[in-house]
Formats: structure tokens, C-alpha cells, sequence
């Protein structure tokens, strides 16, 4: 059996930045000799690529579509569905130095993909082979993930914001792993855009302990990253300096050091 790399997960409900907190953690997989990373941007939004800096032109979704579009002809004994859809993956996927990268974009439209998304998992499984860190940005929810990607998970990263709500999320996220069967090894809670306020500061501890995760960081609120946002300018540039830079570090160091 062919050995496949370590699969990092990070999830969140929408708006706790955890977009932000899986590119930080691309930078320091490929800065701290850790091998070549696939990053795989899950979720249908396709955020990933822009803060690394990145411009993807297709996704797995343009290449469902395509394979299963009734005006195109893909079946030939040339070239069957399993070889073709390995070819059209490796031409849409987007190399650098560093780490490559692939965009899942959008989920399946009317008519039945089981085959096709059959082949599409067994291929990215297959691809993962090839990397040493395979990091994966997911949707918000679970769902994306065991549907298309991999049912194994070696670290899971649930992000949250400093609220309650948002900590009740994390904590739902934690068990719709469990119910979808995913296999996870290790869960951990980031907290996200946290503030100087002493009453925030104060319920955290809390929140934290009643989500029954394991809090692995706690990441500032981080006024260069609305700086970079605001311009479009890739949030892996970010300074050595920067609050989430420095937080984010802490979290590689517990996660993939620890």
C-alpha cells in the first residue's frame, strides 16, 4: 500500500478566518522543511488561492461538469474516464516552488456523479502519495470533505471566533466528524480574531472548556490582515511580526513539531 502524506483539516463556520489560519499554516509547512505541501481548497468560495497569492483558472468542479456534460465525449479506448480524469486534474493543478495547489469549487449540479466522484476521490488519494503535507481548507461543515476528499484526517483544526455561538459550532463541527466517519486522530480548537477585551478575555476559558475540544492557540484580532484584504495583497506576505503570524507559528510548533 502506497504511503500517503500527513493530512492537515482546518474547519470553521463562515467568517472565523480560518482561511487565514490554513494559508499561515502553508507558510510554515514549506519554510520548515516539512517536504512538498498540496494545498487543497475545499470550500466552494475558492479563497485559498488568493491569500497564497495564487491564481487558479479551473477547479475539480469544472472538470465534474465537463466529464459529465452529455455534449462531450470522453468515453475512448484511447483514453477511458479514470486516465482522462487523472490527466485533467494534473493540468489543473497549480505548482509552485514551494507547494501546489488544488480547488475543489463547486458542489455537483442535477443528474448523478456517484462514478465520477468515485473516481475523483480515488485520484486525490492517489496524488496525496506524492506530497508530504496534504493541507486541506474546508467548507463550512464537514460534508465537502468526506464527500470528496479523503475519509482520513490527521490533525483537524476547527477555527472559531472569541463567541459563544461560534464555540457551540466548533464543537457541532467535532461531532459531525464523528457521525459522517471521518477518521480523525487528533481535534484541536483555534480561537480566532481575538480581542483585547477583558470581558471576552474573561468568558473564553469558559466557552473553551464546555466545547469539550482541546484549545491548541489563540489568535489575535490582526489589523494587517484587513490592511492586506482591503488591497487584495496575498496574506502569506504577511510580517514575521504580525500578531497572527506569530500566534499561527505557536499553533505549527504544538501541531506539527509537538
Amino acid at each position: 500500500m502506497t504511503k500517503r502524506g500527513t493530512i492537515i483539516a482546518v474547519a470553521g463556520k463562515g467568517g472565523t478566518g480560518k482561511t487565514v489560519i490554513a494559508s499561515l499554516l502553508l507558510k510554515f509547512l514549506t519554510e520548515n522543511g516539512r517536504g512538498r505541501v498540496l494545498a487543497i481548497d475545499a470550500d466552494p468560495a475558492t479563497c485559498l488561492p488568493s491569500t497564497l497569492g495564487v491564481t487558479v483558472k479551473k477547479t475539480i468542479g469544472d472538470v465534474r461538469e465537463e466529464i459529465a456534460s452529455p455534449s462531450q465525449v470522453f468515453f475512448s479506448e484511447d483514453m477511458p474516464t479514470d486516465m482522462l480524469i487523472e490527466y485533467k486534474i494534473e493540468e489543473i493543478m497549480v505548482n509552485t516552488p514551494l507547494f501546489s495547489i488544488l480547488a475543489m469549487g463547486h458542489s455537483e449540479g442535477p443528474g448523478c456523479y456517484c462514478l465520477i466522484n468515485d473516481m475523483l476521490r480515488h485520484f486525490i488519494d492517489k496524488l496525496a502519495s506524492r506530497f508530504s503535507t496534504i493541507l486541506i481548507d474546508c467548507e463550512a461543515g464537514l460534508e465537502h470533505l468526506s464527500r470528496r476528499t479523503t475519509r482520513d484526517v490527521d490533525t483537524l483544526l476547527v477555527v472559531s471566533d472569541p463567541t459563544k455561538r461560534g464555540i457551540d459550532t466548533a464543537s457541532t463541527i467535532k461531532n459531525l466528524a464523528k457521525k459522517l466517519q471521518i477518521n480523525v486522530r487528533r481535534i484541536y480548537l483555534v480561537v480566532n480574531k481575538v480581542t483585547e477585551d477583558e470581558d471576552v478575555r474573561t468568558a473564553l476559558p469558559e466557552l473553551v472548556k464546555k466545547s469539550g475540544l482541546e484549545l491548541v492557540g489563540i489568535v489575535p484580532e490582526d489589523a494587517n490582515i484587513r490592511a492586506f484584504d482591503l488591497v487584495g495583497k496575498p496574506i502569506i506576505e504577511l510580517p514575521e511580526d504580525s500578531k497572527a503570524v506569530v500566534a499561527v507559528e505557536e499553533i505549527f510548533e504544538k501541531v506539527c513539531r509537538g
